[in-house]
């Protein structure tokens, strides 16, 4: 076993130590209830300072982040986050806040807050937004609680069915569930869009609304949002929109012209703060203006997480009106070119001019549809890990059996896109020639092929002390 393959508590040697301390704090007394003492002490790994640093440099260099390599993950926008985000949101004024100070203290927070409030909403369309979710699906669990209060407030009790398109990301119907709706599929045509003729006959008096995101999560502009909102509209629903995918429409096009009338944006995608392992994440809710009472106001200090909305105002300021624009149009760009580089090695289900996104249905001549022994999509995953790439999203969304979901954004320049096209090309060649190296793939992370469905069901969190 490698040395930085070990864990710290096989590294640990009885009466080796990483610190010293006074006899004086030692002896300190702690003024602690009782029934807060351990009875014995805590089995703890005794080691030396410098295996220490080498324990958690080494863990920090098997995580893969967009500082480290190439991230197109499908869905999630994992763009580059710039380090002057970093520097603003860690400035003491701001880093030393809590939330319940007195109001009168915090002025320039609150400043942040409306002056972000009055950017996003110029750039999507929306009236007002609210920074108290944390993350996109509560936000999304926000705009649909707002959502059913409004139809409420109508005596309008019986809109109790959300619309959801079948390529829709699954926390859609997770979160209409979780408030208590009704969820209704509604299918999506040859061409990936809405089908508004599948469309129509779902409508009715007991339609709360539809949730859509635009770009769809294949990537694709959905061109007849105008009839569905009408539509929708026009039976007495409101239209929600995932804000997951906005990053190709910054500068370009408003949900809120479209016709939606709630939304939620993912700060820590669209905006350039980081995420990934859980947090830290951002997901304001904004509405139209005859939404506006239902947005809640709150003279308290809890506004989601601070430090995000910081960076994301700084993103913004940084690119100004003038440049916003560019990300969208470059994240577009760059998908296309892998998309039009790649089409001879991959599948394409759908032949059309994406967004920020597309998917690929596998490799052309895999074999595995057909039960052969071909290399499937997760192979071609887990080979790319090989070659310094976070894998992109596979399996999702379910409309194809072998989904490759690529989302390269705007910060990657030509020549990493040229450098992951030609390891595609390269995976390809080697799934004809010998499906076997993808079967082993990865050959060189520190574990190859762990039994993912056991981990995942039964996971080992915590060492266990075998002594």
């Amino acid at each position: 076993m490698r040395y930085y393959d070990k864990l710290v508590f096989e590294l640990s040697k009885p009466g080796r130590s990483g610190f010293s301390l006074s006899q004086e704090w030692a002896d300190a007394p702690l003024d602690l209830d009782p029934a807060l003492l351990r009875v014995e002490a805590p089995v703890l790994p005794e080691v030396s300072e410098v295996d220490v640093v080498r324990h958690y440099t080494n863990l920090s260099q098997m995580n893969f982040g967009v500082d480290t390599g190439f991230y197109p993950l499908g869905s999630c926008t994992m763009k580059y986050n710039p380090k002057i985000n970093e520097e603003i949101a860690a400035l003491p004024a701001f880093l030393g806040l809590h939330p319940l100070q007195d109001p009168e203290t915090v002025k320039g927070a609150r400043t942040v807050l409306d002056w972000t409030d009055r950017l996003l909403a110029e750039i999507t369309g929306m009236k007002h937004f609210t920074f108290k979710p944390c993350a996109g699906a509560h936000g999304e669990l926000t705009g649909l609680m707002i959502l059913r209060e409004y139809h409420l407030s109508r005596g309008d009790e019986g809109r109790t069915k959300v619309i959801v398109p079948d390529s829709a990301h699954g926390t859609n119907p997770a979160s209409a569930a979780v408030c208590g709706l009704e969820i209704v599929e509604v299918k999506s045509n040859a061409a990936g869009l809405v089908d508004v003729e599948e469309l129509k006959p779902l409508l009715g008096p007991d339609i709360a609304g539809i949730m859509m995101t635009n770009p769809n999560t294949l990537g694709l502009f959905e061109k007849d949002i105008k009839e569905i909102a009408a539509l929708v509209h026009g039976c007495g629903g409101l239209l929600y929109y995932d804000g997951a995918n906005m990053n190709p429409l910054l500068g370009a096009v408003r949900p809120g012209d479209m016709g939606f009338d709630i939304m939620h944006l993912n700060l820590h995608k669209t905006f350039s703060t980081p995420h990934g392992g859980g947090g830290p994440g951002s997901g304001p809710v904004g509405v139209a203006e005859h939404l506006v009472p239902f947005l809640g106001v709150s003279t308290s200090g809890f506004h989601g997480n601070f430090g995000v909305i910081l960076r994301a105002l700084a993103y913004i300021l940084m690119l100004g009106k003038q440049n916003v624009h560019l990300a969208g149009r470059l994240a577009t760009l760059n998908a296309n070119y892998i998309k039009e580089c790649l089409r001879d090695a991959y599948k394409l289900p759908i032949d059309s001019v994406c967004k920020h996104e597309f998917v690929f249905d596998g490799l052309i001549d895999d074999g595995a549809c057909e039960g052969k022994a071909g290399a499937t999509t997760l192979d071609v995953a887990k080979r790319l890990l090989d070659f310094g790439y976070h894998a992109p999203t596979i399996y999702f969304p379910l409309l194809f059996h072998q989904a490759l979901m690529i989302e390269p954004t705007e910060t990657e320049s030509k020549e990493t896109l040229d450098d992951f096209i030609a390891v595609m090309h390269k995976i390809a060649e080697e799934a004809a020639a010998d499906p076997n190296i993808l079967h082993a793939a990865p050959h060189n992370a520190p574990i190859s092929r762990p039994d993912e469905t056991t981990a995942a069901r039964n996971p080992i969190l915590k060492w266990e002390n075998e002594n």
